[in-house]
């Protein structure tokens, strides 16, 4: 997919804040480490839109990214590792789910995985969270290139199991590395917007 146009539109932590339009989003949600920043980055073919950062957490508010007009990115705060205090991950909690529950521009919910570790406990609330939002979503395991090719089955296989999937077809392995599996997201996305 060739992307021409791609720019952070706001960073909003209220629903007042939101791009006030019915252009459609795709809403991006993971751990605070697992590489969401990277994702966007590598899936509009650009190094440094979404900010990236070593130290997990540094996301604290919800980043709407146009892409060519077309549909935002929309990256959510990171749960779980952040070293943030209580309170502020409570916050964020709070933003993440006003986001997902009452946003009507979201049509895709991605959810974003890392498939070197099996899911956490948060990954699998995540998950269920996701579930109950009568939204389409796919689960992005990200990091691909970190694991040989001749273990990807076993661990497709974590996820499978701990999510009570009946299959690996909700699953799609990326690598903000290598590009690989983005095309697989593009089909995704084109289908929806």
């Amino acid at each position: 997919m060739q992307i021409k146009h791609a720019n952070l539109v706001i960073s909003a932590v209220n629903p007042e804040q939101y791009p006030q339009d019915s252009i459609p989003e795709i809403a991006l949600a993971g751990r605070s480490n697992v590489g969401k920043s990277s994702f966007i980055n590598k899936m509009i073919q650009r190094k440094t839109l979404a900010r990236t950062s070593s130290q997990p957490g540094k996301t604290q508010t919800l980043n709407f990214y146009n892409i060519d007009n077309r549909f935002r990115f929309v990256d959510v705060p990171g749960y779980g590792y952040a070293r943030v205090s209580k309170r502020d991950r409570e916050k964020w909690n709070k933003m993440n789910a006003t986001y997902l529950q009452k946003r009507n521009n979201i049509e895709l919910l991605l959810l974003l995985m890392d498939i070197r570790h099996e899911p956490t406990q948060l990954d699998k609330e995540m998950y269920l969270f996701a579930e109950d939002l009568d939204l389409p979503f796919a689960i992005c395991l990200t990091k691909l290139d970190k694991i040989k090719k001749s273990q990807l089955n076993k661990h497709l296989s974590f996820y499978t199991k701990a999510l009570e999937l009946p299959s690996t077809d909700a699953l799609f392995p990326v690598s903000a590395e290598t590009g690989e599996g983005c095309e697989e997201i593009w089909e995704i996305i084109n289908s929806i917007v």
